[in-house]
């Protein structure tokens, strides 16, 4: 899985379904400062739209981004939109578009999640939001940032799931949504936090939800909110 980069000019015109989805990748880029699941310029966010990705560029302050800032790549990598650099984290995303049917991916340095990543292999069920995610959350093996090394443990993470956390580094969710996959990332954090509380308490195990009682809480939470 090699990223590649086009040496063409990239086209400068936002089209409208682009201009949106820009919108949507900075609002949420700014959510994850904002919540403190990021500090500074760290972790990234995209979105895609069709075989184009909207992704935060590298090292630029969140807040100072604008609609002449949109950076897109297509699923090759090749930047077809803006001239700031993406994302040293692009593999990542690429990845997730290319092996799911994400619509968003939200990754961050999320302080419990990243301390839970450096204890276990897999987050366990300690909360029936786990099955939001398809299930218990696993570690996936560290590798350098930015590296298709990394982006390949994070796919065998994933498998199966719609989150993951990464071994000393931090979370990475897709969704249907960048609302979605902000929620997710933000249950994530929550689920993590709650789970080093639990185990912190002497000489007390934390009770885990067992997997027919995650199934059950799957299907209950598929219908979840208001009706369509």
């Amino acid at each position: 899985m090699t990223q590649s980069r086009s040496t063409r000019q990239p086209q400068p015109r936002l089209t409208h379904p682009l201009r949106q989805a820009w919108t949507q990748v900075v609002r949420t880029a700014r959510r994850t400062t904002a919540d403190g699941l990021v500090v500074g310029t760290s972790g990234n966010v995209s979105a895609r739209v069709g075989d184009t990705v909207l992704v935060t560029p590298s090292g630029v302050p969140y807040d100072r981004l604008g609609p002449r800032d949109a950076v897109a790549v297509d699923l090759d990598g090749q930047q077809v939109l803006g001239t700031l650099e993406p994302t040293s984290e692009l593999p990542m995303h690429l990845a997730v578009y290319r092996e799911t049917d994400a619509e968003a991916v939200v990754h961050t340095h999320a302080v419990h999640a990243t301390a839970v990543s450096t204890l276990v292999d897999e987050l366990p069920a300690i909360h029936y939001m786990t099955a939001a995610l398809g299930g218990p959350v696993r570690v996936a093996a560290y590798a350098l940032y930015g590296t298709d090394e990394l982006a390949d443990a994070m796919i065998e993470a994933l498998r199966d799931r719609s989150g993951c956390l990464l071994r000393n580094h931090g979370t990475v969710v897709h969704g249907a949504t960048l609302d979605q996959a902000f929620d997710r990332t933000a249950q994530l954090e929550w689920m993590c936090r709650v789970w080093l509380t639990a185990v912190s308490v002497p000489g007390r195990t934390p009770t885990l939800i067992p997997p027919d009682e995650l199934r059950r809480a799957a299907d209950k939470l598929s219908g979840y909110g208001q009706p369509s």
